[in-house]
């Protein structure tokens, strides 16, 4: 099992979309969500993901083809 931790950027148009949800309920990753801050407007989620390292690919290339944007994260979250 591997280990990643991202931050999501979401636009307006999927503050209020499932995307998580749908990333943990379709592919095989395990998602734990460390920091957020969500607004009407914008939101960002520092997401931690565990799984096998071919499933982690796949669900951050399905955030990305649903247009949020998937930066890597080091430090900055509470262990």
């Amino acid at each position: 099992m591997a280990r990643r931790r991202v931050r999501l950027i979401f636009g307006k148009d999927l503050v209020t979309e499932p995307v998580i949800y749908h990333l943990g309920k379709n592919y095989a990753v395990v998602t734990n969500i460390r920091r957020a801050d969500v607004t009407r407007e914008e939101g960002w989620v520092v997401l931690e993901m565990t799984g096998e390292p071919d499933e982690l690919d796949r669900g951050v290339a399905y955030l990305e083809s649903r247009g949020v944007r998937v930066e890597p994260v080091e430090g900055d979250v509470i262990e």
